[in-house]
């Protein structure tokens, strides 16, 4: 149910930037979601779409990007790909990961007018 609150956030964030850049309607967003981010992408559409009832961005379109996990390895100094927290590094077998993508949220772009 987390997807509700983020949604909330991205509306506040939208309507902040309204007046910063001076646009009225919203009419697509963005949205770059890390794959660890724990995010589930229908829950966030449905819920985006009951948020901006009402908003400048009442009908607007949403569009996720997925970003995937990325990891710097301590040991062996090189980044790879890992599908969830915990995988071992697939050079030298090392689970001294640090995350270094997939984790975010943001938005990415919006179509305004």
């Amino acid at each position: 149910m987390h997807e509700l609150a983020l949604c909330e956030g991205v509306l506040q964030a939208l309507e902040e930037q309204s007046k910063i850049q001076h646009f009225a309607r919203v009419h697509a967003v963005w949205l770059e979601i890390g794959a660890l981010s724990s995010v589930e992408p229908e829950a966030l559409r449905f819920n985006f779409d009951v948020i901006t009832r009402g908003t400048l961005a009442e009908g607007s379109r949403l569009e996720i990007v997925t970003v995937p996990a990325q990891a710097w390895c301590l040991p062996c100094g090189g980044k790879i790909s890992i599908r969830q927290y915990f995988d071992a590094c697939p050079q030298c077998g090392s689970h001294q990961l640090q995350v270094v993508e997939g984790e975010e949220l943001r938005i990415q772009q919006l179509e305004v007018e």
